[in-house]
């Protein structure tokens, strides 16, 4: 922000003006949208930032997008998105059991999926 300052001056003056700083640790963070969408940030580093009585969170990290499934085994994987499913079945004209089976096993690789069932 202000290179040439310290980082110890910075905090002492964000305290004066009423602005307090936490790092919080955590392993992901997940945003759900309102059209099921999921995005998510592993890794991230995230500071809470408090001013003027309100919270803000800045959040930092490699972040990915999904579309949430409607079954819990969706929710156990993680890796699984919708859309890959779908374009499994259209690729390879199988059920989608057997989509979702191929992906679980190529670990959420879709070309390898597809792969493995032509």
């Amino acid at each position: 922000m202000f290179p040439s300052i310290d980082p110890k001056k910075m905090q002492a003056m964000m305290k004066q003006l009423g602005i307090a700083q936490e790092e919080i640790d955590g392993d992901r963070v997940i945003i759900e949208g309102k059209n099921s969408k999921k995005i998510i940030i592993e890794n991230p580093s995230i500071m809470k930032i408090k001013m003027q009585g309100q919270e803000s969170f800045q959040i930092s990290g490699n972040s990915r997008e999904e579309i949430a499934g409607s079954s819990s085994e969706d929710d156990e994987i993680g890796k699984i998105v919708e859309e890959d499913i779908k374009t499994i079945m259209e690729k390879t004209k199988c059920s989608e059991k057997e989509a979702r089976k191929a992906l679980e096993n190529s670990d959420g690789d879709l070309t390898e999926a597809i792969l493995k069932l032509t």
